[in-house]
């Protein structure tokens, strides 16, 4: 029964993800996801039919971890103040987002942890919640910062590029044959432990260092 506690908060995360994308966006000058209805923290909205309602179930009938994405937020960089950097601070906000979800767990499992502040019946179960809300948070933010589109790093790298490489990256990287074997590559191979992987036991590595974990 671990997906009734895991399914509500992978799915409030991708949300947050969303919500700050809109956010973001037009705090630069875009209403774009406003005028979509998008840029609000009611969930019904952000509802993908493959990513937020079927993927999780195949992964659960799979048994292997569960995972979700919401529906992109709408984005016109043609509307932000400055396009190319805008673009690129709005594709990171995503990821910052889920670090912030992730810290925000980490330190409550601490506090959850040293203080019992839960019935021992409870106790573990809400442990687990926030492990699981820690954990997947992170994952998301690194998973979305590789850049492969239509994760937020493709655009986060090619806002860093020169014109003509942007451009040359962009033609690229907008292929979908190319996206869909990158991704197979990412999903299906070792290189996911050492690209999205390893940075999050980096992370929580020096959570448990610092203290905010423990």
């Amino acid at each position: 029964m671990e997906w009734v506690i895991q399914l509500p908060i992978l799915f409030f995360s991708v949300v947050i993800h969303e919500f700050c994308h809109g956010v973001a966006a037009y705090e630069r000058g875009d209403d774009t996801a406003e005028k979509a209805g998008r840029l609000t923290l009611n969930p019904f909205p952000h509802v993908d039919p493959f990513g937020t309602l079927v993927l999780p179930l195949v992964c659960l009938f799979s048994n292997v971890p569960v995972f979700a994405f919401a529906k992109p937020v709408p984005i016109d960089p043609s509307l932000m103040k400055r396009p190319r950097l805008d673009e690129m601070l709005v594709a990171a906000v995503g990821p910052v987002s889920n670090v912030l979800l992730a810290f925000l767990a980490a330190v409550a499992y601490k506090l959850v942890n040293s203080a019992g502040l839960f019935a021992p019946a409870y106790q573990a179960t809400v442990l687990e919640a926030l492990l699981f809300a820690m954990t997947m948070n992170l994952f998301l933010a690194f998973f979305n910062l590789v850049p492969v589109h239509p994760l937020d790093g493709s655009k986060v790298l090619a806002g860093l590029l020169p014109e003509k490489a942007r451009e040359a990256y962009r033609r690229l990287a907008g292929n979908p044959k190319v996206s869909l074997a990158l991704l197979a590559v990412l999903l299906f191979t070792p290189a996911i432990k050492y690209v999205v992987l390893l940075p999050m036991k980096l992370v929580l590595a020096l959570w448990v260092k610092v203290g905010i974990i423990g």
